[in-house]
C-alpha cells in the first residue's frame, strides 16, 4: 500500500499548468485553484477536471453542469492564491480579476493564457475527486503571455513560446 505522504511527495515533481476554474448558474458562482486538468480528445474537443468532493465548488459545478478552465499567465499567481485559499469569500476571489462571459455563463478570465468554457458531459467518482468530463463550447487564448506552472510546491513562469513561422 503507497502511503500519501510517498505519493503527495512523487506528485510534487509533476509539473502542471495552474488552473482557476469558474462556474456560475442556478446553483450560485464558484471558483477554486486547480492542476488537475487533461486534454481528453480534440474530437469533440473534451477535457477532465478533478476537483475534491469535499469542496463546495464541486457541488455548485455539479448542478450549474458547467465550468471554464481559466488557465493563468506568468503573473497571475496572486489570482491562483486568492482562489486556493478557504477564508477568502467568493465574491473577494473574483475581485483579484477582470472577468466576462464566453458561451456557458461561466467566468472567463479576460487576460489569462487561455479560457476554455465548458459543458460539464459526465462525471466519475474516483476516490476522494469526482473527475468532470467536459466538451468544450468557446475557447480563448492570448498570444505572447508566459506560463505559470506548479512544481516542487512552488509557483514557476513560463517563457512565452515562440511562435511558429507561417509559411
Amino acid at each position: 500500500m503507497i502511503d500519501k505522504l510517498s505519493y503527495r511527495e512523487a506528485m510534487s515533481g509533476l509539473g502542471a499548468a495552474v488552473n482557476v476554474i469558474t462556474s456560475e448558474g442556478k446553483a450560485g458562482l464558484a471558483g477554486c485553484t486547480v492542476s488537475a486538468v487533461c486534454s481528453v480528445t480534440d474530437d469533440p474537443p473534451t477535457l477532465l477536471v478533478c476537483i475534491n468532493r469535499a469542496s463546495k465548488n464541486n457541488a455548485v459545478i455539479r448542478e450549474n453542469g458547467n465550468l471554464c478552465v481559466n488557465v493563468l499567465a506568468g503573473d497571475q499567481s496572486h489570482i491562483a492564491m486568492q482562489f486556493a485559499s478557504r477564508s477568502v469569500p467568493m465574491e473577494s476571489r473574483f475581485a483579484a480579476a477582470t472577468w466576462d462571459r464566453l458561451e456557458t455563463g461561466a467566468p472567463a478570465l479576460v487576460d489569462g493564457v487561455a479560457a476554455l468554457d465548458c459543458e460539464v458531459m459526465s462525471m466519475n467518482e474516483v476516490g476522494t475527486h469526482t473527475v468532470f468530463y467536459c466538451e468544450i463550447k468557446a475557447i480563448r487564448s492570448t498570444v505572447g503571455r508566459e506560463g505559470l506552472v506548479y512544481f516542487g510546491r512552488d509557483f514557476h513562469r513560463l517563457p512565452q513560446a515562440p511562435q511558429p513561422a507561417h509559411a
